[in-house]
């Protein structure tokens, strides 16, 4: 290339190339993947004309088309725009691989703990109560209330680093702020971790590099705008991979097929609105139902006030969420065997059980995942593969927080309609009420009426509130048949887990006052 060209990158949507006479601008900039074609919008600028083009560089047919074009319009020699579009090509190459180096390199860039902060996350995730204290510092580190659902999420998300990651939906009601928990969680995750998305179509999914992925959290900010991504992302889910064959062309204008993979597993986390909408993907991942309640939003309100006010230490917050991001950083892979696994149910109530179980086996292991550091590594015999135990212990922990989730399994009633109608059971006995419009629910309620038409027909449907007394023209009155419905329900799943830990601990203590001591030999 002469000296007198010029080839400025600088602005990647508005690329320039100086040959003179010519001179060159790439409209819009080029795509960094699929390095088997090269397709450009060009300004080809000649004196005082022009004329825009677009094409694939690589496509020999479409340059020699192109270079014809403007020597007949622009009344130049072929020789010189043949050179030109040569040389940029050229360029082009260059600068995309510069380009995916320095993005891949980005990407790969991971903090290297020192050996201080190596050792405090390690004493951290030594420590005894450690998911209590977990809790306690997510809170610290700037989530507001959601005591369960935020540790359930953060254990979830610990999940990516195993070979079977779990996934999350969070659902709430439309301005409630239902990315709130998502977002302040999925901070404490570190960034070369994780992929946040706010919009992606779905083919893009299938031009990340083939282990890009892998192990990845990946946030979805809202899933009712990211309809395109939905099918790849419960494959990538179910599979732990996905793969597309496109059609391309040659530099000869010839057409082959290539297939695009792309390797999991991932973690995946949405928020929605929509529970129905969603369903293959909700079987897929736990379901978090955002507290909605009037004390959450006082919790909320009274954070924002003494924020406003100075009165939240901002610093101690970002160090506890470094402190966070470092224990997640020296989690290992590790294989988990839960020795307990066999005498585990869930109970009956709960709806797609097979599923569900799988569910809740895998949450037991993602807590004792992030009890690596309390736990003995052992040995198979025979493989020698080393892996570590579920204790008791674990299975307790998980049970507290998988409470909530198995309630909402086992319910016949979606999270919308069921907070509704708990909230109408509540607002009844302090009126002490006995029956109820839809009006005066409405107005106490402050429901949206389109939503409470919807969560009358499902709770009558299933028996629950029936009509007492009126017509279409003067409305109708209605009373709840039955009040203790969620309580039943919720005492049966508490004691069937209670059961389950109690059966487990006597037969743990009566296998050590069974076992002999071993005699010492003299």
């Amino acid at each position: 290339m002469g000296e007198s060209n010029k080839f400025d990158p600088t602005n990647p949507d508005h690329i320039t190339y100086e040959h003179p006479p010519l001179e060159i601008t790439v409209l819009g900039g080029i795509r960094l993947e699929g390095l088997d074609r090269m397709r450009a919008t060009l300004k080809i600028k000649y004196e005082q004309q022009a004329i825009r083009h677009n094409l694939d560089l690589y496509n020999n047919i479409q340059v020699e088309k192109l270079v014809r074009r403007v020597a007949e319009r622009l009344e130049i020699g072929t020789s010189v725009v043949t050179i030109a579009l040569a040389e940029l090509t050229e360029e082009l190459e260059d600068y995309r691989m510069a380009e995916i180096e320095r993005q891949s390199q980005s990407q790969d860039k991971c903090k290297f703990l020192t050996p201080d902060e190596t050792k405090e996350a390690q004493l951290y995730l030594s420590s005894p109560n450690l998911m209590q204290r977990t809790k306690e510092d997510i809170g610290k580190a700037g989530v507001i209330g959601e005591e369960n659902n935020r540790l359930l999420m953060y254990l979830i998300f610990t999940s990516r680093k195993r070979e079977n990651p779990l996934h999350v939906i969070s659902l709430g009601s439309s301005g409630i702020g239902k990315t709130h928990l998502q977002e302040k969680v999925g901070a404490l995750i570190p960034e070369e971790d994780k992929l946040e998305i706010t919009s992606l179509s779905g083919n893009a999914f299938y031009y990340f590099g083939q282990q890009e992925l892998r192990n990845k959290l990946i946030l979805i900010e809202d899933l009712d705008g990211a309809e395109d991504v939905l099918y790849p992302l419960r494959e990538i889910q179910s599979k732990k991979r996905i793969s597309k064959t496109i059609v391309v062309k040659n530099t000869r204008g010839e057409t082959k097929t290539i297939t695009l993979k792309v390797e999991g597993p991932v973690c995946v986390a949405g928020c929605t609105t929509k529970e129905s909408l969603y369903e293959d993907n909700a079987n897929r991942s736990f379901l978090i139902y955002i507290d909605e309640s009037k004390e959450q939003d006082q919790k909320i309100m009274a954070y924002q006030r003494k924020l406003s006010a100075g009165k939240i230490d901002v610093t101690e917050e970002h160090g506890i969420a470094e402190l966070l991001k470092n224990t997640q950083r020296i989690l290992q892979p590790v294989q988990i065997r839960n020795p307990f696994a066999e005498s585990l149910h869930i109970p009956e109530e709960v709806l797609k059980p097979r599923r569900t179980n799988a569910h809740y086996l895998a949450f037991i292991e993602a807590v004792t995942f992030y009890h690596q550091y309390q736990r003995e590594k052992q040995y198979d015999k025979e493989t020698g593969e080393e892996y570590i135990e579920t204790t008791l212990e674990d299975i307790e922990e998980a049970n507290a927080l998988m409470k909530e989730i198995l309630l909402r399994k086992s319910d016949d009633l979606n999270g919308a309609t069921r907070s509704y109608f708990e909230q109408l059971k509540i607002w009844l006995k302090e009126e002490d009420k006995n029956s109820f419009t839809n009006v005066s629910a409405r107005q106490a309620l402050r429901v949206n009426a389109s939503n409470q038409k919807r969560y009358m027909i499902t709770l009558q449907e299933w028996g629950l509130v029936r009509k007492i007394k009126g017509d279409r023209k003067n409305g109708f009155a209605y009373e709840v048949v039955s009040y203790e419905d969620q309580k039943l329900r919720t005492k049966k799943i508490q004691s069937v887990l209670d059961e389950i830990v109690i059966n487990l601990k006597g037969q743990q203590d009566t296998e050590k006052k069974t076992k002999k001591p071993k005699r010492s030999s003299k």
